[in-house]
C-alpha cells in the first residue's frame, strides 16, 4: 500500500531527528538541512543510509544531494554563480527541489539552502511511487 505524503514526512522527520539530534518541531518542511538543522557534509551519508533503511529504497550516490559535482565544473560555475547551463543541470539532477528562489541569485554559497526537508520528502515520494 502506498504511503501518504504525511506518513513519508513523519518518517523523514524521524530519520532527521535521529541522524542530527534535533527536536521534532525543528524538522519542518521548509527547514534547510545545513542552515536550520545543523547538518554537516558527513551527516548526508548517514541521512541517505537511514532513508534507504527506513523506506526500503536504494539512493544512488549524488542523486539526492548532487551539488558537489556542479560546483567543481567550470562549465556550470562562473564568478561564484551557476551559469545557465549549471542551472539547467541543477534542475535536471534535482527535480524534487524547488529552485525558483535560487534561480534569481544562483550564488553557489546558497546551494545548501536547496537541501530542505521538503526536497527529501519529494524525493522519497517519487521513489516510492516509481
Amino acid at each position: 500500500m502506498a504511503m501518504s505524503r504525511d506518513e513519508i514526512m513523519q518518517q523523514v522527520q524521524e530519520v532527521l531527528v535521529d541522524a542530527l539530534g534535533v527536536d521534532d518541531d525543528e524538522v519542518t518542511t521548509e527547514a534547510t538541512l545545513m542552515g536550520d538543522l545543523g547538518a554537516e557534509s558527513i551527516d548526508f551519508l548517514d541521512i541517505v543510509f537511514r532513508l534507504e533503511k527506513m523506506f526500503g529504497i536504494k539512493i544512488p550516490r549524488e542523486e539526492l544531494f548532487p551539488a558537489e559535482n556542479l560546483m567543481n565544473d567550470s562549465e556550470f560555475v562562473h564568478n561564484g554563480k551557476l551559469t545557465e547551463k549549471g542551472l539547467n543541470e541543477l534542475r535536471d539532477k534535482m527535480p524534487h527541489t524547488d529552485t525558483t528562489a535560487f534561480e534569481s541569485d544562483p550564488d553557489i554559497n546558497k546551494l545548501a539552502d536547496l537541501f530542505t526537508v521538503n526536497a527529501i520528502v519529494n524525493y522519497v515520494e517519487g521513489k516510492m511511487s516509481s
